[in-house]
């Protein structure tokens, strides 16, 4: 994982300041680094020494040690001198170069590269530098995809989404948080919207088979440069919240098909809460009986239409009539009138969002 060289120009340093002569071998037992003359001599014994279940062991006039990553041999150290201080001293080395394999797994890592470049943490001309490293195509077709999982399983559901992903190096899944998964997705030139929602559709129905609960699957926009990636990462969380405001029957949200939804999810509250007070004088539409609520999102299903209303919901048109007439008295907005009827929708999608923002857990 780290190149030799940087292991080379590690045990040199440690060297010069120390005096003490270092070699670094990989579990087949093949010398990777070394400032021994003759580091040869010991190689016999590495073996040996990584069967054995001890993390040190003195051989000879050698001190050995394992290095691990993520408890995974990575490395032998062996350092010369059978001293206590060559002893101190090689335990120092295998934690730098422990240290090393950690910073090198951060910096060059595709998954933490993907959860910076989500998150927005990487300057321009890192996100290509690292592209080039990491061997990832910069100027693929992307869209991002969150998928809402339930943490006890967070496990499972990862399963699933590879298996409907598939393993090609093109793609990424991951997670920047402990509520949702995250798939970066590459297209072909020739797929559009309508395979990315075909693929929202499988990872919805693969998540939701077990259990029998449902969770919301949200999209971007389509990308055609890595470095917008985080583009539509945020639009795919602000379709997953507008969804929950607005679209709650629906099980994939994308951010293209949010509507006004998406204007009403931008607003301050404080503006929100002026425009209720200036169009309700105080009250708010979610203060009205169910009876009224029913009747006025029937309407609205409806197009404004009275005659087809007043049968959905098994009453005579005048007695619709007499509950619109009512509606108007108590807030002047009379919904058989274009301009009123589409006051009063945004107000109740309005209310909707002040709500869902006050439930937020920050």
């Amino acid at each position: 994982m780290i190149s030799n060289q940087i292991l080379q120009s590690t045990i040199e340093g440690l060297k010069a300041i120390t005096r003490i002569d270092l070699c670094v071998a990989d579990t087949d037992g093949a010398v990777l680094a070394a400032t021994f003359a003759e580091n040869g001599k010991y190689t016999s014994s590495i073996l040996p020494f990584i069967d054995s279940p001890a993390e040190s062991q003195t051989v000879g006039n050698c001190q050995f040690f394992k290095i691990f990553d993520e408890h995974q041999l990575e490395y032998i150290l062996l350092a010369e001198g059978g001293s206590e201080e060559v002893y101190m001293i090689g335990k120092v080395a295998a934690f730098q170069i422990q240290n090393l394999i950690v910073a090198y797994k951060e910096r060059f890592d595709r998954d933490n590269f993907v959860k910076n470049l989500l998150l927005d943490n990487l300057l321009l001309v890192d996100i290509y530098n690292r592209s080039k490293k990491l061997h990832i195509e910069t100027d693929l077709k992307r869209v991002v995809y969150i998928i809402e999982t339930n943490r006890e399983n967070e496990g499972q559901d990862i399963e699933k989404v590879k298996n409907v992903i598939g393993s090609s190096g093109r793609d990424f899944i991951t997670a920047v948080d402990e509520k949702n998964i995250i798939v970066v997705k590459s297209l072909e030139d020739e797929e559009g919207y309508e395979a990315v929602d075909k693929t929202a559709n499988a990872l919805s129905k693969a998540v939701n088979a077990a259990g029998g609960r449902t969770s919301g699957v949200a999209y971007g926009t389509i990308v055609d440069e890595i470095k917008e990636v985080s583009k539509s990462y945020k639009e795919a969380r602000m379709a997953l919240d507008v969804g929950k405001i607005f679209f709650a029957d629906r099980s994939i949200i994308a951010y293209n098909t949010l509507g006004i939804g998406r204007l009403i999810y931008q607003l301050p509250i404080p503006l929100c809460k002026m425009f209720i007070k200036e169009i309700f004088e105080g009250k708010s539409p979610d203060e009205f009986d169910d009876e009224t609520l029913v009747t006025i999102n029937k309407f609205f299903e409806n197009s404004l239409n009275v005659s087809e209303t007043s049968r959905q919901l098994y009453i005579h048109r005048n007695t619709l009539v007499y509950r619109l007439d009512k509606l108007q008295k108590s807030t002047g907005l009379d919904l058989r009138v274009f301009e009123d009827a589409i006051t009063f929708k945004i107000a109740l999608m309005v209310v909707k969002y002040m709500k869902y923002m006050e439930t937020i857990d920050y």
